[in-house]
């Protein structure tokens, strides 16, 4: 199998590059760390309230799984409702829900407002059950969400599953309208020159090398140095998900960098694409080591999943292209025969408790913990942490709730037990 190891989004879309000449400005109001979805959001916000902001990227605009994503705008979050509930209670496992069904609004508000072409659509997402169990499960979490959230599910039993997939191995689905899909790269392209245009800079490469409290003319801050030079900030906010480094390494104790891999077919005949997803929905099994699949906006296959819990190397993507073409063909038998054309790698964030949190971490704002549900809720946190910094008003359902890390102490940052983890997962979907 030739296979080209790129990022298939990034053929799709002219990045915005920054004039590396720049200079760094003496003091901002915020530093912003990390130009993805998070910090981009977020320096967008900032910007509009006239905050200074220097959004500070190690890499280049979108570099990491900002554009490697598969572009699902979801709703929900990882964690099913009634875990929920029980760690978190009813009241404020309602304002998670309605965060997540926010994000999606927050997403769609920022493309109709910033004109950013990346083929956002209201698709709905399906998930489909790998077990009879499975999509038993179905209508108990539809009826709970219904009656403590009022969002309604549709549940689609294995006789009629072929009305939303070409697929015959699944036991049922389950339908969200109210999900979207879009283009990831050109997504956050757009966002960075929404962040540009009210007046935030960004700097690539520009890492973090250290993070010191500083006084600039009275006011108590930060001493920010980086690979281009020294800036003051009043407040930082980080926002690196699952490449947050050791300048911060309170945070990077507490989230799990996992990869996520994926691969896009040649462009399919407009029949069979149809056939295979007749509504185009972003599609997702109910395994722990799932896949995930979706056609792009030009009718290629995009497949994705946890073939391999480390994160991206050139040997794990490179191995990562043959599991998940065999994936592929076990659900879409049809493609057999189809040309695999791209495959990457990315890696996301998770929290030890699968939750996204957010607040402030050592004296500095932070948003993170997506695990999958970047694309909605990294924007949401960014807007809604950007709100908080600059005006006071922190509404955010992700912040104030216990934030721990490994227990024992047993992590330091360097995730050394992912082989385990992805073990035992896969232990779990085979007695689950």
């Amino acid at each position: 199998m030739c296979v080209r190891e790129h990022n298939y989004w990034l053929t799709t879309v002219a990045m915005p590059t920054p004039d590396a000449a720049y200079p760094l400005p003496d003091s901002v109001d915020v530093a912003v760390i990390g130009a993805g979805y998070t910090g981009l959001s977020a320096a967008r916000t900032l910007a509009k309230s006239n905050a200074r902001v220097a959004v500070l990227e190690a890499e280049t605009i979108g570099w990491g799984a900002s554009s490697r994503n598969g572009g699902m705008v979801l709703t929900g979050l990882k964690l099913g409702v009634n875990k929920l509930i029980s760690m978190y209670g009813r009241e404020r496992t309602q304002r998670m829900y309605a965060a997540s069904l926010a994000s999606i609004d927050c997403v769609e508000q920022i493309v109709g407002e910033e004109a950013i072409e990346c083929s956002f659509s209201r698709c709905g997402h399906l998930e489909v059950a790998c077990k009879q169990k499975h999509f038993d499960d179905y209508g108990h979490q539809a009826e709970v969400i219904a009656r403590e959230f009022n969002h309604h599910l549709r549940i689609v039993p294995k006789d009629e599953l072929r009305t939303e997939i070409g697929s015959d191995i699944y036991f049922g689905g389950m339908v969200d309208e109210v999900s979207a899909g879009l283009n990831p790269a050109q997504y956050v392209a757009g966002l960075a020159r929404a962040a540009k245009n009210p007046g935030a800079a960004i700097f690539e490469r520009a890492r973090v090398e250290k993070l010191e409290s500083a006084f600039h003319r009275g006011t108590k801050g930060w001493k920010v140095s980086t690979a281009r030079g020294v800036l003051w900030a009043r407040d930082v906010f980080v926002g690196t998900s699952g490449y947050t480094g050791s300048v911060t390494p309170g945070l990077k104790k507490k989230i799990i960098p996992i990869g996520s891999y994926i691969i896009a077919t040649e462009i399919l005949p407009p029949a069979l694409a149809s056939e295979l997803s007749p509504h185009n929905r972003m599609i997702y099994d109910s395994k722990n080591y799932l896949y995930y699949y979706r056609l792009t906006p030009d009718r290629r296959m995009l497949f994705g999943g946890r073939a391999a819990f480390f994160p991206e190397t050139e040997q794990t993507i490179r191995e990562s292209a043959e599991i998940l073409r065999r994936g592929m063909i076990h659900v879409y038998p049809r493609l057999r025969d189809t040309k695999v054309e791209y495959v990457w790698g990315g890696t996301l964030d998770f929290a030890f408790d699968i939750i996204p949190h957010a607040g402030q971490l050592d004296g500095i704002y932070f948003a993170v913990g997506y695990a999958g549900h970047g694309v909605a809720m990294a924007t949401y946190q960014g807007q809604k942490m950007a709100e908080w910094i600059v005006g006071g008003k922190n509404d955010n359902p992700f912040v104030g709730i216990p934030f721990r890390g490994a227990p024992l102490g047993l992590y330091n940052g360097t995730p050394w037990f992912l082989p385990l983890a992805g073990a035992w997962y896969k232990f779990l979907d085979w007695v689950s």
